[in-house]
């Protein structure tokens, strides 16, 4: 064989592994091309990734140090002589309050625990910096605010009520109502002077947020609302309660209540077991059902019936502590009155109608009530025959669970004789334990208070 044959076919052999080499070096390039693709991909999800979380989560998180300089910037605006309110003088330089821990921050709402002058108060704001609400916008208009007398600054708290609980009544002119004024407290309306520039605009950021607008306004009509204790800027003070818990059998932490009978005969106290507490408490929500349904100009609904939207007081009076979600009868209509394909498109929370499919309206009439619901979230547990054990099968125990069962079942507007049937039962319930009146009321001498706006 020629050498050159040799060299030849040396030189095809050793270009074939050479091409192999530069085959298997570019399919390795492919594959750590798509590795490192992919790594890449995956680094950009999870930085992005934990991005959204602080921004969605850590951002909103209730943090200690975030919530103390929320109330430092409060004190601060105080001191400039922009924010003020009988409470800022005990929060910013008296130190009367004191801090004790968030409880709640979303989307700028804040919720936190503090002691006012050795008292338990829960501290709160729709948003987090007085800045972020509107201005009263008069101001910008006046020289100075003594040019607004007292009876100008009930008028527009007025309309500003009504615009916010949804009882404005359009094409008619809201005229002064002197009981509005009882709403705000003798303070506001028996008021000699003018008002300052930082009263104003601190009373204005609180008439912006409906829980406060809502709780003011009923807090000399009705006995189940939280009560407002006082304010500073944009942040207000409601009393601290004992709110109840869906984990909790009884909803409510009954052994944080002072749960002492009526004295008996011999002048003793006896002490309430904790069934006659939960009838007791029951008897309250069907107090407060009648008194939201039928003591005010226009019915009250709840929208958001949950354990934890309600406490208790220490005489077993049941209160709506989270009224974000209660509306006034104008302003229920108006929310239900929704473009629908379906009944489902006309569920607003806890409060529903049903769909015109002809006009594909669903009608501004709630079908459902307060009490419907509450019979089906509150009573239903409580009255289980899983709980009760052994008593589900007494007669009047079974008469109870079939009218919580009836009641959850009903359809609002006719449940008066259902609301009946449950007071008379759960009355009869504690007449055969042997605990008689006291505790919550009982459903009899309602006072008529009607919201005159």
């Amino acid at each position: 064989m020629l050498p050159g044959g040799l060299v030849s076919g040396g030189g095809c052999r050793g270009g074939g592994l050479g091409m192999l080499r530069w085959l298997g070096l570019r399919l390795w390039s492919r594959r750590g091309t798509l590795v490192f693709a992919l790594l890449w991909f995956g680094s950009w999800l999870f930085l992005n990734g934990l991005v959204l979380v602080h921004r969605t989560i850590l951002s909103d998180y209730c943090t200690d140090d975030k919530s103390k300089r929320i109330l430092q910037r409060l004190c601060l605006e105080f001191g400039e002589g922009s924010v003020t309110g009988d409470m800022c003088e005990d929060l910013c330089v008296l130190g009367l309050v004191e801090y004790k821990r968030c409880l709640y921050y979303e989307n700028g709402k804040k919720v936190i625990e503090a002691h006012w002058r050795g008292k338990p108060v829960i501290l709160k704001s729709k948003l987090e910096n007085f800045s972020s609400y509107e201005p009263l916008g008069i101001l910008d208009y006046q020289d100075t605010a003594e040019d607004l007398s007292p009876l100008d600054v009930v008028y527009y708290a007025t309309l500003e009520v009504r615009n916010s609980l949804g009882l404005a009544e359009e094409g008619k002119e809201v005229a002064y109502n002197s009981s509005v004024a009882g709403f705000w407290g003798k303070k506001l309306q028996n008021r000699d002077k003018s008002y300052s520039r930082a009263e104003l605009a601190s009373l204005w950021s609180l008439l912006q947020q409906e829980e406060y607008t809502f709780l003011r306004v009923l807090q000399d009509l009705s006995s189940h609302v939280a009560q407002v204790l006082g304010s500073c800027g944009h942040f207000y003070a409601v009393e601290f309660l004992s709110a109840g818990h869906a984990w909790d059998q009884n909803i409510f932490s009954l052994d944080e209540v002072a749960s002492s009978g009526l004295s008996d005969a011999g002048g003793g106290r006896g002490r309430w077991s904790s069934r006659e507490m939960v009838h007791r408490i029951a008897l309250s929500f069907l107090d407060m059902v009648w008194h939201f349904d039928n003591d005010f100009t226009h019915k009250l609904h709840l929208c958001d019936i949950k354990p934890e939207n309600f406490a208790i007081r220490k005489d077993l009076t049941v209160v709506a502590i989270d009224v974000d979600m209660a509306f006034f009868e104008p302003k229920m209509r108006d929310i239900l009155d929704q473009n629908c394909s379906s009944d489902d498109d006309c569920n607003f929370f806890d409060c529903s109608s049903r769909c015109n499919l002809s006009k594909r309206r669903c009608s501004p009439q709630r079908r459902n009530s307060n009490l419907q619901v509450i019979c089906e979230k509150i009573f239903r547990p409580w009255f289980s025959p899983t709980l009760l054990g052994a008593k589900a099968g007494l007669p009047l125990q079974v008469e109870l669970q079939r009218a919580v069962q009836e009641c959850s079942e009903s359809d609002g507007p006719g449940d008066g004789d259902v609301h009946q049937r449950l007071l008379s039962i759960i009355k009869r319930l504690l007449s055969e334990g042997g605990a008689e009146g006291g505790g919550a009321s009982e459903g009899k001498g309602h006072t008529h208070t009607a919201l005159n706006f």
